[in-house]
């Protein structure tokens, strides 16, 4: 396999409650090509995964909010699950992190019910989106387009729907992060 990342740094935030296809996927996806890849919490240690409602496995954390940087990665992944989606929105550091990234115009890769933290964020306005199909009306009241598709690139936001969409939306990341690597 090509190491087209090599060199690249990418953070995955998530918090307990994450979809573990939607961490674990994309991570190995983007080790492959050659990335280095962060998980990043609110507290050290292990966030646990689940596979829909039933526990998963516990992911090792690489560093925390209070310790991260946006300006250190080149992209952003934000994995769903309901229990992750739901409480990392609330926290000032991860909406803080997203919107640095945003500023910043790296890639923002999110799936599932990963779209609450941009929509908390504030950065979905004006952008066309996928997400977990219960999201649409908060996309929608935040000014975003939702639309039902397997994978969209709207700018730097890449967005999918659920576990189903992973092989699209790794490969739709890791060729927006080669794209970033040339310009």
């Amino acid at each position: 396999m090509t190491r087209s990342l090599q060199g690249c740094k990418v953070a995955v935030l998530a918090v307990d409650g994450f979809e573990q296809a939607e961490l674990i996927e994309p991570r190995r996806a983007l080790a492959e090509a050659g990335a280095t890849v962060h998980v990043i919490s609110q507290k050290p240690g292990k966030i646990q995964g689940f596979r829909h409602v039933d526990k998963g496995d516990a992911v090792d954390v690489d560093t925390t909010f209070d310790k991260a940087v946006a300006a250190d990665y080149d992209g952003v992944v934000l994995p769903g699950g309901v229990v992750n989606g739901d409480a990392i929105r609330l926290l000032p550091q991860a909406q803080a992190f997203v919107k640095a990234a945003n500023t910043a115009h790296k890639p923002i890769a999110v799936i599932c019910h990963g779209a609450w933290l941009p929509v908390s964020a504030g950065i979905v306005k004006g952008r066309t989106v996928t997400s977990w199909p219960s999201l649409q009306d908060d996309i929608r009241n935040a000014g975003g387009t939702w639309v039902d598709q397997e994978v969209v690139e709207d700018d730097n936001f890449i967005t999918s729907r659920k576990p189903d969409d992973l092989p699209a939306f790794n490969r739709t990341l890791i060729a927006q992060l080669e794209k970033q690597r040339t310009a």
